[in-house]
C-alpha cells in the first residue's frame, strides 16, 4: 500500500451512480441495490447485470479461509487493477465492473473515465493502481462521491474493515476482482444470463467463513434497453 488514504465511500446505489456518471458513464448504466439471496430476492433485480460488487467485513476468519482459485497470469480478457491506496477499494471496485463491460457502455468521450480507460488498458495491474495514484480527476471524483453518502463519511486517516469486490463473468468463467489479491480469483462457470445467481452461491459462501458477520451489501451493475 501506498501512503495515499481516501475516504471510504458508502455502499449506496445514489452515490455510485453519480459518481459514475459525472465520469462519462451513460445513464443508461446503473447501480442497484439486491436485497437478498434467495430466487425471490434476485428475481427482482432487473436484467441483464453486468457486473455485481460487494461489501464483506473483511475479517481475520474470511481472510484465512480463501474460496476460489487466484490466477495472476488470467487466460482471459480481463481488466484487473491492483489497490495501492489505502479505503479505495470502492473506487477500485467500480473500475472494475465499468472497465470489463466497457464493450457494452457508449461512454462520453468528453469525461474522464474514457481518457482513465484509454491510458491503463495495457498495463500491468500494478502500473494500473500507480496511474490511478496520479490521476488528480479520479481522485477528486472519489472523494466528492465520499462525502455523498447518508451516513456521516469515516475520516481520511481512519482504516476501514469492510472491502469492496467485484464479480464480472469472463469467457465462461465467474471472476472475482479483488485490488489486494496476486490477480483475478476464479470461482466456477456461469454465463451472461445466471451471473447474478452463481454469484449469489458464492456470497454465501463468503458468508459461511464468518457466519457471526451480517454486514454485506450488494448492488448490481445493469444497463437499460432503449
Amino acid at each position: 500500500m501506498s501512503e495515499q488514504r481516501w475516504i471510504p465511500l458508502e455502499s449506496n446505489p445514489e452515490v455510485l451512480n453519480k459518481y459514475i456518471h459525472s465520469l462519462g458513464v451513460p445513464e443508461s448504466c446503473q447501480f442497484v441495490d439486491i436485497y437478498g439471496l434467495d430466487d425471490e430476492m434476485l428475481a427482482m433485480v432487473p436484467q441483464p447485470v453486468d457486473a455485481i460488487i460487494l461489501l464483506f467485513p473483511s475479517t481475520e476468519k474470511v481472510e484465512q479461509n480463501p474460496i476460489g482459485t487466484v490466477e495472476p497470469n488470467p487466460s482471459v480478457p480481463i481488466y484487473y487493477m491492483k489497490q495501492s491506496i489505502r479505503n479505495a477499494c470502492g473506487t477500485v471496485a467500480m473500475v472494475h465492473a465499468v472497465a470489463n463491460n466497457a464493450d457494452k457502455i457508449q461512454f462520453d468521450d468528453t469525461k474522464h473515465f474514457v481518457k482513465f480507460l484509454e491510458a491503463t488498458k495495457d498495463l500491468s495491474p500494478e502500473d494500473r493502481a500507480a496511474a490511478l495514484e496520479s490521476d488528480e480527476q479520479m481522485g477528486s471524483a472519489h472523494h466528492e462521491s465520499a462525502q455523498e453518502g447518508q451516513t456521516q463519511a469515516p475520516s481520511q486517516a481512519e482504516d476501514v474493515n469492510p472491502h469492496f469486490v467485484t464479480f464480472v463473468h469472463k469467457d465462461g468463467g465467474l471472476y472475482e476482482l479483488d485490488g489486494r489479491k496476486e490477480g483475478p480469483v476464479r470461482h466456477r462457470d456461469t454465463t451472461v444470463d445466471n451471473l447474478l445467481k452463481d454469484t449469489a452461491e458464492v456470497v454465501k459462501e463468503f458468508m459461511k467463513r464468518d457466519p457471526d458477520q451480517i454486514s454485506f451489501t450488494l448492488m448490481a451493475l445493469i444497463h437499460l434497453k432503449d
